[in-house]
Formats: C-alpha cells, sequence, structure tokens
C-alpha cells in the first residue's frame, strides 16, 4: 500500500467540517420555511442575528480580522487617521472654480479652506507610499491601515497601492451611506459593526500613529490611543500629528498641563510634523528604520 495513503488515511477528519455539512443539509419541505429552527445554527442568520447574541457577534468581529491579517501576513501597521471630508486637490480645485462662476461669496469661501486643507491629502498619500516603499524589504514589511473610507483614509490607502504595496481598510456601518473606497486590498478590506473592535484592531498591530487633520471621529481615536499610552494600557509608541496650527488651535495641551488636567510630559506622549517626510523621519529617529545595516547588523557594536 502507499504509504502517503496509508498516512492520509491515518490524519483524514474524523467528522466532516462544518462547511461540508452546511452544504450537505437539505431540509424536508416542511421544515424549509423562515418560521422553522431546523437550520443549523451557524447557518441561521437571523438566530445570529437575535439580541442575545450580541457577545457571539463581538467575538466574530475579533476573530474574522485577526485571522485574515495572520494568513495575510500583516504583523505590523502604521495607523492613518484624518478627516473623510478633506478632498483630492483636484476636486477641491474644481468645486473652488464652481463657486467661484456661481459668484456666491459664502460657497467660495468654503471651497477655498477646503482647498486649504486638501494639501493634508496629498501628503497622506505621500506618506502611505513612504512608509510602503522603504519598509518593503524589511523581514517584517510595514502597511498602512486606514479607516477605508474617503478624504484622508483613501489618501493612506491610495499612497501605499500605488506603490503596489497591500493596504488595510476598516470600515464600519454608519446610519449614512460609507462604501470603502477603491484603493483597499479587497482581501484586507473589513466592515464592522463596533466601533470598539475596529478601534481595537486599528491598535493591535500598529507600531506607530500618524493623524492629519479630522473632526470627532478622528479626535475619538487619537484620545484613546493617548488615553491608553498615558494610563500605560498599551505600550508607548509614536503618535505624529500633521499639521501643528490645525493641532494647536483646536486644543491647548499647555492649558491641560497648566490647569492640572494632565500631567508635565503628557504632552510628550506625540509629536508634531508638517510633511510626509517630517513624519517618517519621527519613526525612523525612533525605530532606527534606514539605519545603516553595520548598526543594525547581527555583529553590529552598540553605540
Amino acid at each position: 500500500m502507499d504509504p502517503k495513503q496509508t498516512l492520509a488515511e491515518l490524519t483524514a477528519r474524523n467528522f466532516p467540517s462544518a462547511q461540508d455539512e452546511a452544504l450537505a443539509v437539505k431540509p424536508a419541505a416542511r421544515y424549509a420555511g423562515p418560521d422553522s429552527s431546523y437550520r443549523l445554527a451557524f447557518t441561521d442568520e437571523a438566530f445570529l442575528l437575535r439580541e442575545e447574541l450580541r457577545p457571539v457577534r463581538m467575538q466574530l468581529e475579533l476573530l474574522k480580522p485577526e485571522l485574515v491579517q495572520q494568513e495575510q501576513g500583516i504583523t505590523s501597521t502604521i495607523v492613518i487617521f484624518g478627516s473623510a471630508r478633506v478632498l483630492p486637490p483636484e476636486d477641491a480645485l474644481r468645486q473652488l472654480e464652481e463657486a467661484q462662476a456661481i459668484g456666491d461669496a459664502a460657497a467660495v469661501a468654503r471651497a477655498e479652506k477646503a482647498l486649504a486643507m486638501s494639501g493634508h491629502y496629498d501628503e497622506a498619500r505621500r506618506f502611505a507610499e513612504i512608509v510602503t516603499l522603504r519598509s518593503r524589504s524589511h523581514d517584517t514589511p510595514i502597511y498602512v491601515v486606514t479607516g477605508g473610507g474617503p478624504g484622508i483614509m483613501e489618501a493612506g490607502n491610495r499612497g501605499a497601492y500605488e506603490c503596489g504595496g497591500k493596504t488595510i481598510g476598516m470600515n464600519i456601518v454608519l446610519p449614512h451611506e460609507q462604501a470603502p473606497n477603491a484603493f483597499i486590498t479587497p482581501e484586507l478590506c473589513f466592515q464592522f459593526h463596533y466601533f470598539a473592535m475596529r478601534k481595537m484592531h486599528f491598535l493591535m498591530r500598529s507600531i506607530a500613529l500618524v493623524c492629519f487633520p479630522g473632526g470627532f471621529g478622528t479626535l475619538d481615536e487619537l484620545f484613546e490611543v493617548l488615553t491608553l499610552q498615558q494610563t500605560g494600557k498599551i505600550r508607548r509608541r509614536p503618535v505624529v500629528l500633521v499639521g501643528r496650527e490645525f493641532w494647536q488651535r483646536l486644543i491647548d495641551f499647555d492649558w491641560l498641563v497648566e490647569s492640572g488636567m494632565i500631567s508635565p510630559g503628557d504632552e510628550r506622549l506625540f509629536d508634531y510634523a508638517e510633511t510626509a517626510e517630517e513624519a517618517w523621519a519621527i519613526l525612523e529617529a525612533y525605530y532606527g528604520f534606514d539605519a545603516p545595516r553595520t548598526e543594525t547588523g547581527e555583529f553590529a557594536v552598540d553605540i
């Protein structure tokens, strides 16, 4: 008898897989209706969506992105946060020209501000490209992850996509329509129901977080990270705020220290940068990404 065939028989499954049985079960007509409880529990959508099954659904949202990222070899990520409302420069310019043609002063003012903010789209796009290209030869390449939507999120995914890298998007179901942007690696495009699970996955593999200007959602994500680091619930990692003027006008961190609301030194939980290159330089200084091989190789001398 062929030894390989014998080994295959010895190690074959003792029971059919769940997939096998889900495909095989054909209920009799009497039990095929919507009110029947005959379905296998894990194929019964109505059952899985019951209120009592929330803990199971949360576990699934924890497991699915985790297992897929393991299979895809994702071990290190850099998270790019920022507003969904920041337009690509060409779109912002077109919007301004349309407002000027109509002659609506208020619309022109809004469009001028949108055009000024659109520079952040290009910086996020270029930063994602730098991350992808510079880390491509690392033993553990670094992958860009965003919330998967438009604006700064799109720019981050786009920068990685356009230089041939994998890139991750973690969408969330919202009352208003939100589709994933077109630059996410399909195998790494996830959708979440629970904000908590989504934010947990942002951090699980992250080695740094880069925040561009944004609104409530960006602030929520930023302050959760700062709080977790301040309280020691997660390890320290670089947090870079891109656009010093925006962030300092928005949040007076010095006043938080002065008023005793945070401790002296807490304002050093993050750094400022203006450009993609400055943001990368902060991460390079922290981790030594671009250090010469003689300083980081197997036989390096401590310096």
